[in-house]
């Protein structure tokens, strides 16, 4: 079970929160909704308007922990309304925050989002849903979400994810453990910086688990420009398919990452930022009341132009069909 511990925190002061949101509504009033394409296409040229203080707050992870949480926004739960049953239910709801996440995500590199999740938002709404409660993604509740590289099969992937709470009533715990903090034998390293099996789409993504193509393997650790990087989704990884000492080291990183794993629970207006690279991360099982009061999170994917953390190697991946949409591209 992960550590109850407390995550690097940055705390953002009254004038930052004041200028963050102040600026959001503004973007909100003047392009009418936070999915409108003028409004990604505004993003950059908005983020220079805020100051350096609030920029140095806001920068991306920069310590082995891999994450950090950023807190002293805060969330009416009354003007929030319900949480919504599913996401393609949630409409405008919290649009506000939508934007406060996307003006975090520009200031930390480019926002992205999938063609295939979610009607291609670059705002995620991350809601329990009645029939998914076992599944292995973010819909699921009464399963342990297992910790996992945020879209791990795909060459694209972001290298940062952000999770911006919304409401957590019952203080469900997101968990998270960091490659840096563990301790792995070199024969373990060697062992699974071999492209051995693939990484299959999760079942968030229909439309790529029908992809004709044939997956390739690809490797478990790799050397980034700081220290070991990962792509890890066990849930979603055909180890039957490899060889015993593959087999062997992946369950020794899995117990690795079990030891140094930590318990966050959000409150409502946290922001939790994880590297995608250096971080898994997933979700304690809870109990979902589908009342409207159940835990809702947004979710941001980044990544960060010319950050050199991934072989290159996965320049070939077909990705499964997946393309990735660039906020400014849209």
């Amino acid at each position: 079970m992960p550590t109850a511990a407390s995550a690097p925190i940055r705390r953002l002061d009254a004038d930052h929160v004041t200028e963050l949101t102040s600026l959001a509504a503004e973007l909100l009033d003047v392009h009418g909704s936070a999915t409108s394409p003028a409004l990604l296409a505004d993003l950059a040229h908005a983020c220079r308007r805020l100051s350096q203080g609030l920029r140095h707050e806001l920068r991306p992870v920069d310590t082995a922990d891999g994450l950090f949480v950023v807190r002293g926004l805060h969330v009416d739960d009354t003007d929030l309304g319900p949480t919504p049953g599913h996401w393609s239910s949630a409409g405008d709801a919290g649009a506000l925050w939508d934007v406060v996440l996307l003006l975090v995500s520009t200031l930390m590199g480019t926002p992205i989002a999938w063609d295939g999740q979610q009607d291609g938002r670059f705002v995620h709404n991350i809601v329990p849903s009645p029939g998914h409660e076992t599944v292995q993604t973010g819909a699921s509740s009464s399963v342990l979400l297992t910790p996992h590289t945020e879209d791990a099969f795909h060459p694209g992937r972001a290298h940062l994810l952000l999770l911006c709470c919304m409401r957590n009533h019952d203080d469900i715990a997101t968990t998270a453990a960091s490659i840096r903090l563990t301790r792995l034998s070199d024969d373990d390293v060697s062992q699974l910086t071999r492209p051995v099996v693939p990484i299959l789409p999760d079942d968030a993504y229909e439309d790529a688990q029908r992809f004709g193509g044939k997956p390739a393997p690809v490797p478990t650790l790799f050397a980034g420009e700081d220290g070991l990087s990962l792509r890890f989704d066990p849930a979603y990884t055909p180890l039957d398919e490899a060889d015993a000492d593959y087999r062997a080291a992946y369950g020794r990183l899995e117990d690795e990452l079990a030891r140094v794993c930590v318990a966050v629970s959000l409150e409502p207006g946290d922001v939790l930022v994880v590297d995608n690279d250096m971080v898994v991360h997933g979700r304690v099982p809870f109990t979902a009341r589908y009342d409207g009061t159940d835990r809702w999170l947004k979710r941001a994917s980044v990544r960060v132009p010319g950050r050199r953390t991934r072989p290159g190697s996965e320049a070939s991946e077909h990705g499964y069909g997946q393309a990735a949409l660039e906020a400014w591209a849209s």
